[in-house]
């Protein structure tokens, strides 16, 4: 896999016969207090020294991914458009400056349904983002959240479940990494034989959990079964060679993945 052009919000690489594209949708500022050790832990102030903070908190970016096979697009995830904090909801301009015409998009799915992965689909002036959309994939075990999201009620009844093991395209197939939420899903791309790994949040803090992969997150649903899903998806990456592509990863997120000790290493593409 290569870059193939980039800018200030997108990164595109050729993918086998497939266009994958990094959309940059922001950032989102948190506490490093969302870090968790065994027994849901916090650091307090014991810092691991490899934390890379900014005004003393995490910064963690905000990525979509779209796979372009040439006649149709699919985009993994959407952002958080104007349902978060200003510094997310560029992926339109994303979108803009990779050429990619919202029109294009007819299939989106979801990694989990945390609002920084489905809010995407309506446009801060409330239309909607993807006009021609006509397939929406949601986690099975997360319906019940999506629909109790009421910005997006336009959108109920529209979803269509999937489940781990099922193939969304012929090149996509969903893989189970349960635990940030409970239908957190990685979406496996293959394309005359190279591989990438769309794993939205398996890692959130990149500069701390690929060598540390123990440490979790605030937020994740079953710390436990988050763990046991980050080290087996971070594992299949480095054993089989697949690149990796991560919705918190350093923008454009996308690269390979190293054994190293414990834990792993992480080469940006």
């Amino acid at each position: 896999m290569k870059r193939i052009g980039s800018g200030e919000f997108h990164a595109a690489y050729e993918l086998g016969s497939l266009r994958l594209v990094s959309l940059r949708d922001g950032y989102v500022d948190m506490p490093v207090t969302r870090l968790r050790q065994a027994n849901d832990k916090t650091f307090g102030e014991n810092l691991p020294s490899q934390l890379r903070l900014v005004d003393g908190g995490l910064r963690l970016s905000v990525n979509a991914f779209l796979l372009d096979d040439g006649t149709e697009a699919t985009l993994i995830d959407t952002g958080a458009s104007n349902a978060w904090d200003p510094s997310m909801g560029f992926l339109p301009q994303a979108l803009q400056e990779a050429n990619i015409a919202a029109e294009r998009i007819r299939t989106v799915a979801f990694t989990h349904t945390h609002l920084d992965h489905i809010q995407g689909l309506i446009l801060p002036d409330g239309r909607d983002a993807f006009p021609q959309l006509s397939r929406l994939l949601v986690p099975e075990e997360e319906l019940g959240r999506f629909r109790a999201e009421a910005r997006l009620q336009r959108f109920h009844g529209r979803e269509e479940p999937f489940a781990a093991g099922q193939r969304i395209t012929p090149a996509i197939e969903a893989l189970a990494a349960a635990g940030h939420e409970k239908g957190h899903t990685c979406f496996r791309v293959t394309s005359d034989g190279e591989t990438v790994l769309i794993w939205g949040d398996t890692i959130h803090v990149p500069s701390l959990q690929f060598e540390r992969p123990e440490i979790t997150w605030e937020f994740d649903a079953d710390q436990d079964k988050a763990r046991e899903s980050r080290m087996r998806i971070m594992a299949l990456a480095a054993e089989e060679g697949c690149y990796v592509a991560g919705a918190h990863l350093d923008s454009p997120g996308v690269g390979r993945l190293f054994r190293s000790g414990s834990g792993f290493r992480f080469e940006p593409l």
